[in-house]
């Protein structure tokens, strides 16, 4: 599992997990990820297009990361999944706690709308 940063305009944050966020691919980004979520206010948007495969345990690591966002003020959204991995996110319910949008430019433009 790989994690890249990239800051967008208006002070939004880019992260994008590339591989398979399954037990070891969490893992090995859960450290790198959560120092880049929860421990300051941001508005990040999760690039998900290049995960293959979603497990609980990475459902886990999403929901931790995005409600420890709230609780600093600021706000995660989950990007352009693979229509695998889109389902898994619906099924379980994630898209009702984390907003979910079908492409980076979409949810850099809900994260920035809802901060004016």
């Amino acid at each position: 599992m790989e994690l890249r940063t990239e800051q967008l305009a208006e002070g939004i944050e880019k992260i994008s997990l590339i591989g398979r966020l399954d037990s070891a691919g969490t893992q090995e980004i859960d450290m790198r990820f959560a120092a880049l979520v929860a421990t300051r206010k941001l508005l990040a948007v999760v690039d998900m297009s290049e995960v293959s495969f979603l497990a609980s345990i990475g459902i886990r690591a999403l929901i931790t990361n995005a409600r420890a966002q709230r609780q600093r003020g600021g706000e995660m959204a989950l990007a352009g999944p693979q229509p695998l991995v889109a389902d898994v996110l619906k099924v379980a319910g994630i898209d009702t706690i984390i907003p979910l949008y079908p492409d980076v430019d979409t949810a850099f433009s809900a994260l920035k709308a809802g901060a004016e």
